[in-house]
């Protein structure tokens, strides 16, 4: 199993740490507390039912809910707005039972038409995920409040829909988002949802604020009085914090991965790496297909020869990570296959493709040069970036790096395409249909952040992946999807390097800590802080 790394973590709400960061004082219930959580990061758009991704999650999840998130037990789901669902046997619906006695946080109450509003409006036309997973929902019917009935206009795999609620199922109140303007709805940045907590403030480059919600619907939760994300985007900040007590979580490896070893002898941390089975991520290099040297296969064959992974494994994630082979991980149990084309690092190989490819050495030993944009989410992506740079160098290729923040990366990649290669730390989820299908399927619209924006285009891939998607027989689509990998491989629309996933630094006063495959971007009602 991959190792976990921990990304963010939980500042004390001492009277010193208030008074030092502006953060309010809030009255604090017995037995409640406040945890506060370093974030490394300040997203943009913070409605996940628009942008369904880690960094909106990690803030956005303990406000806004899906249908069901994943869990330990049998089945992989727990239920949260739904409480059940069934697939019919032409795969054409599927309906799901909602719970009972919801409220959002303006105190209306929760209904099925917010779950058609959310379908209809918002996942389907808007979402990066749902774009793709919901293009063929016709309809969603609500014969009653507790009832929502999902029609399809091609066959629909329950197990997809089930396995991909977690992700794209964000439910938003019809009655503050209908008439607007959906994706410029001031809701966006100050959420209402149906989560254990309400939104609270936030001041840019200091802090994000959750309070308790008291009319949550699950009994004696949550056990918290509030959650305070402090923006801490230096590592090192999170590290010392966590030693000085300052600290109680840094989750998805904000701590540097050369300082497990020592933080973990701290006395009250510990170092977690279970609640990110389901967060797999994948260290790819995206290909903007437009520029004329990509465009040919034997150049994008030599850039994967020139990569040395197991280089890669040893000095940049020591060790915390598994060679990928292609676009499925090799710890999914169900679709990957290693029957791939693979490419071998091969310094001579490569220049020798760079030869036939027509782009002889010039003075100085270059043969043409490209942008290199290294998403700036995590040092692992900024390093390999620089390594990159480094080994195309080796076989002729002038790399020249152009840094962003994270708003300034995600308009240049998916919207201005100002790119010929990017670093993007992508996330297998369960199903190749989820969230990977979309990073090769042509056609996606501009500005859909983590999709194919390189200009790729394989009509035979697509049609691939669109049969895919309507397929209902398990066996076929297990064998489509290996097909897929083999696809993908040869032609190589990107190029995958590394499977990685991340680890937690935890104070052990915090309770109910990874208590499900996705913890850190689920709603965090059961955590808690211990006397």
């Amino acid at each position: 199993m991959l190792a976990t790394i921990s990304r963010r973590g939980v500042l004390t709400g001492t009277a010193a740490l208030l008074a030092s960061t502006a953060l309010p004082r809030l009255a604090l219930a017995q037995g409640g507390g406040r945890l506060i959580v370093a974030a490394d990061s300040e997203p943009r758009q913070l409605n996940p039912a628009i942008v369904a991704s880690n960094g909106v999650f990690f803030i956005s999840s303990k406000v806004i809910e899906p249908l069901a998130e994943a869990s330990y037990d049998a089945g992989g789901l727990k239920p949260l707005l739904a409480t059940g669902w069934e697939g019919s046997e032409d795969g054409l619906s599927i309906t799901f039972t909602l719970r009972e006695g919801v409220s959002w946080h303006d105190g209306t109450p929760f209904s099925s038409a917010d779950v058609a509003f959310s379908a209809m409006e918002v996942w389907k036309p808007l979402q990066n995920i749902g774009r793709s997973l919901f293009a063929n929902l016709e309809a969603v019917e609500t014969p009653d409040p507790l009832t929502a009935i999902f029609r399809f206009s091609k066959p629909t795999p329950l197990q997809l829909i089930a396995n991909a609620l977690p992700v794209v199922s964000s439910v938003l109140p019809k009655h503050v988002y209908e008439g607007s303007d959906i994706v410029e709805n001031p809701a966006n940045r100050a959420l209402i949802g149906t989560g254990p907590f309400k939104w609270g403030d936030y001041r840019p480059g200091e802090y994000y604020l959750l309070t308790r919600n008291d009319s949550y619907w699950g009994e004696g939760l949550p056990h918290l009085d509030d959650i305070v994300f402090r923006v801490l985007p230096d590592r090192a900040a999170a590290a010392s914090s966590l030693e000085a007590g300052e600290v109680h979580l840094a989750a998805f490896s904000s701590v540097p991965l050369a300082d497990l070893d020592r933080i973990a002898k701290v006395p009250g941390l510990s170092v977690v790496t279970k609640g990110y089975e389901a967060l797999t991520y994948q260290l790819i290099v995206e290909i903007n297909h437009r520029t004329e040297e990509l465009s040919n296969l034997k150049v994008r064959q030599a850039i994967a020869h020139a990569i040395d992974k197991d280089f890669v494994l040893d000095t940049i994630f020591l060790g915390y990570a598994e060679k990928a082979t292609g676009p499925v991980p090799a710890n999914d149990p169900t679709f990957y296959t290693p029957d791939v084309t693979t490419y071998p690092f091969d310094i001579a190989a490569a220049k020798a493709l760079l030869d036939e490819a027509g782009y002889p050495e010039g003075p100085g030993g270059t043969r043409f040069s490209l942008r290199l944009l290294p998403a700036p989410y995590f040092a692992e992506t900024r390093q390999f970036g620089d390594y990159l740079r480094q080994a195309l160098a080796a076989i002729g290729i002038d790399a020249q790096i152009v840094p962003h923040d994270a708003a300034g990366h995600i308009k240049a990649v998916y919207t201005d395409h100002a790119f010929d290669l990017a670093i993007a730390p992508t996330v297998f989820r369960a199903d190749p249909a989820i969230s990977t299908t979309i990073l090769v399927r042509s056609g996606q619209p501009d500005g859909v952040p983590f999709s194919n924006q390189g200009g790729y285009a394989n009509p035979e891939l697509d049609a691939l992946i669109d049969e895919a998607l309507v397929t209902l027989d398990r066996d076929k689509r297990v064998a489509l999807y290996k097909d897929f990998q083999r696809m993908v491989t040869a032609d190589l629309p990107l190029i995958n390097v590394a499977d990685w996933s991340f680890t937690s630094v935890v104070a052990d006063s915090v309770t109910g800590v990874a208590t499900n495959p996705r913890w850190v971007v689920s709603n965090w009602a059961e955590t808690g802080l211990s006397e």
